[in-house]
């Protein structure tokens, strides 16, 4: 008799993603995953599933769990978390303790912290790649909190299966449900922690969770995820066209000496000028992830709303002016 339907499917996405680590893979030796794990249940199906096909394959598989301290007891919850991945024979297994700052609000914040501390690890101890166990669920309501910012289609596309400096981050269970993955864990008798964040309205995703989507599957039918995940994968695929479009139209709307000419920026599509806009002022120095939407289209006017407008401060002391029919970027 076979596994669970749902032990099957966890370990089958985990199989494909080590068989891309492996290809991806340029030396002989056995490259090191890691799973990032909280003690969840879907981050445990994934370290337990990563534990049984690592076996079966040129793969060494270890493990990460962060520690926010943002909770009592979060230091012996961490230290059990890593025994449990020890007890499923991950080697290595670190328990890592962060400081969380406040920038972007306390959910932003502990995020950033997470993956530095994981981006940490890696470097640490050579790993090829780090799993992590967002589920189909968890990338709907990324697409609804993109949709609620208003940030445009990049906002949309949600999360990547595979992210980060080389690929670094893999995500295997995009295309499988919550429900599926403590299925799992049930059908394993594995010990999961319920994180009580995840149920605390003072976060948004949480009112999203509980409140938000439940509500539109009640107006709107069971569907509502799947065809969420499914927007997600469709704006990706729009987003990566546009930026390569983007990339090409950079080149020729500048003058021979670099500097972005407003008229030939006024003639390209507006999905595509605000791409090359944005690429520009990232350039020189605005962070990537305090640049908003209402950011680019403040530049944008400088363009198609030219009335002798003065500069438009950004983010990272950045700031963008037209003088003489050149878009003047720079920091100020």
């Amino acid at each position: 008799m076979g596994p669970h339907p749902a032990v099957a499917a966890i370990r089958l996405a985990v199989r494909r993603v080590l068989h891309d680590v492996l290809t991806d893979h340029t030396t002989d030796d056995a490259p090191l995953v890691l799973v990032a794990c909280s003690g969840g249940a879907d981050s445990m199906a994934l370290a337990s599933a990563l534990a049984f096909e690592a076996r079966k394959l040129p793969v060494r598989a270890g493990g990460i769990t962060v520690d926010h301290g943002l909770q009592d007891g979060s230091e012996g919850r961490a230290a059990e978390v890593a025994g449990r991945m020890t007890a499923l024979g991950l080697t290595p297994v670190e328990a890592v303790t962060v400081t969380v700052g406040r920038e972007g609000g306390p959910e932003a914040a502990a995020r950033d912290a997470r993956y530095a501390a994981l981006d940490a690890a890696a470097e640490r101890h050579g790993a090829a790649a780090i799993l992590l166990g967002h589920t189909r669920d968890d990338q709907a309501e990324t697409v609804l909190l993109g949709l609620a910012r208003g940030s445009g289609i990049r906002s949309l596309s949600g999360m990547a299966a595979v992210s980060g400096t080389s690929g670094r981050y893999r995500r295997p269970f995009l295309q499988l449900d919550r429900q599926t993955v403590r299925k799992a864990c049930i059908a394993q008798e594995l010990a999961v922690w319920d994180d009580p964040h995840n149920s605390d309205p003072a976060y948004t995703r949480s009112r999203l969770r509980h409140e938000g989507l439940p509500a539109l599957e009640k107006a709107l039918g069971k569907g509502v995820v799947e065809a969420l995940a499914r927007t997600a994968q469709l704006s990706r695929d729009d987003a990566d066209a546009l930026d390569t479009w983007a990339a090409d139209a950079e080149t020729a709307v500048r003058d021979e000496a670099g500097a972005l000419e407003c008229a030939k920026l006024f003639g390209l599509p507006p999905a595509v000028r605000r791409r090359v806009l944005r690429r520009a002022v990232i350039a020189e120095g605005a962070p990537a992830g305090s640049l908003f939407a209402r950011h680019i289209e403040e530049v944008d006017r400088l363009i198609t709303g030219w009335r002798g407008q003065g500069a438009i401060n950004l983010p990272g002391r950045v700031e963008a002016r037209r003088q003489g029919g050149r878009l003047v970027i720079r920091q100020g």
